[in-house]
């Protein structure tokens, strides 16, 4: 794990973005405005046009244009298994004999949704321990109005968004025909919950991080002031329904940083308490976790100690 984590510690440095997004609100919540505020897509400065790339990071990748349903080219970065990675790489499972592609087609595919500021190349030292440690596939995707993507963000563009991704994934020769996680971290796990519920079939298991029940409910709990004109916010992501159609038979591990200054702790845990009522019959109980990291905040709960480890064993355990 030590290889990974000074990237590691450089992403949690500096995706300080959801902080600047969300914080900006208590500036004034202006109905035809939101969307300025919910998605900083320009921070940090120059998110729009520098866009860091995984060969950056040592990765092979392919840049792919995903055409949306309502036309909008949207960019994401396609890791594909190889047999033979650099030495810093964990050890293949059993290859012999097997070729580059039907190695890959023996690993899960992890989609990631990333928070509200930035693009997905700020995401890359994350999807570096994905593919080297863990030995997935990897699509990260950059939202409409996120780095090289046209368009501009919204909660609607986004699902959009979203669903190209997952498309793209069941329809690739190789990635379409591995178990698919979806890992989704701030408003990237509202996403993941969303798509989740409309896809029941084709999603394997859920990874969320630092996530909230909806928008509207997140700001009398972050910024009590602005309760009263919480009915203006049009942006919904309102996971608290969402999150109870998924099926029983999903997997989620849920992972909560407990000084999370964005989204208070008691957002993760009633969707908890919403995917795993108490009262579930034994045979509806559902596989995964919650996990609360005590000194993680927004950005940093990645970096805790037993994150990865969390993560590793929650992935292994859907394909063992």
């Amino acid at each position: 794990m030590s290889d990974y984590m000074p990237s590691l510690y450089s992403f949690a440095k500096g995706t300080f973005a959801s902080a600047v997004g969300f914080s900006t609100l208590s500036l004034g919540l202006l109905y035809y405005g939101q969307n300025y505020l919910i998605y900083p897509s320009a921070f940090p400065p120059g998110s729009r046009t520098d866009v860091p790339v995984p060969t950056q990071y040592g990765l092979p990748y392919e840049d792919v244009a995903l055409d949306t349903e309502d036309h909008v080219k949207v960019h994401a970065f396609s890791l594909i298994q190889r047999v033979d990675l650099p030495d810093e790489a964990s050890v293949a499972p059993s290859t012999v004999g097997m070729s580059d592609e039907e190695f890959a087609a023996t690993r899960p595919t992890v989609i990631m949704f990333h928070g509200n500021g930035g693009n997905a190349g700020h995401r890359i030292p994350l999807a570096k321990v994905l593919y080297m440690r863990i030995r997935c596939n990897v699509l990260m995707l950059s939202y409409r109005g996120y780095g090289h993507s046209e368009g501009s963000p919204s909660e609607k563009g986004i699902r959009m968004d979203s669903q190209a991704a997952l498309d793209y994934v069941t329809s690739h020769p190789v990635m379409g025909k591995t178990p698919i996680i979806i890992y989704g971290q701030s408003i990237g796990g509202a996403v993941s919950i969303d798509l989740a519920s409309r896809n029941p079939t084709k999603i394997r298991a859920l990874i969320l991080e630092n996530t909230f029940l909806s928008l509207p409910r997140l700001i009398p709990t972050a910024m009590p002031w602005l309760a009263p004109v919480s009915f203006l916010c049009h942006q919904k992501w309102d996971s608290a329904s969402k999150i109870p159609l998924l099926p029983s038979t999903m997997p989620v591990l849920m992972l909560s940083g407990a000084r999370d200054e964005i989204v208070p702790k008691e957002h993760m845990q009633e969707l908890e308490t919403l995917l795993r009522p108490k009262d579930a019959a034994e045979g509806e109980k559902r596989a995964g976790s919650f996990i609360e990291f005590g000194r993680g905040a927004h950005n940093d709960t990645c970096i805790q100690p037993g994150y990865w480890n969390a993560v590793t064993e929650f992935i292994k355990s859907l394909t063992s």
